[in-house]
């Protein structure tokens, strides 16, 4: 039931970072707090599809 999933920038765009998730626990799009490389900072990271 775990599928992958892509993080990408919600400033910059880009695709930084997978992850896993469960889809059945948590069928809503994942948000998490990432270090971007390009700004050199920590952004907030959504799951695109």
């Amino acid at each position: 039931m775990r599928v992958t999933v892509t993080l990408a920038c919600t400033e910059t765009g880009d695709r930084n970072y997978t992850t896993t998730k469960n889809k059945k626990n948590h069928p809503e799009r994942l948000e998490m707090k990432k270090y971007s490389p390009r700004l050199k900072k920590v952004t907030l990271h959504r799951e695109t599809r």
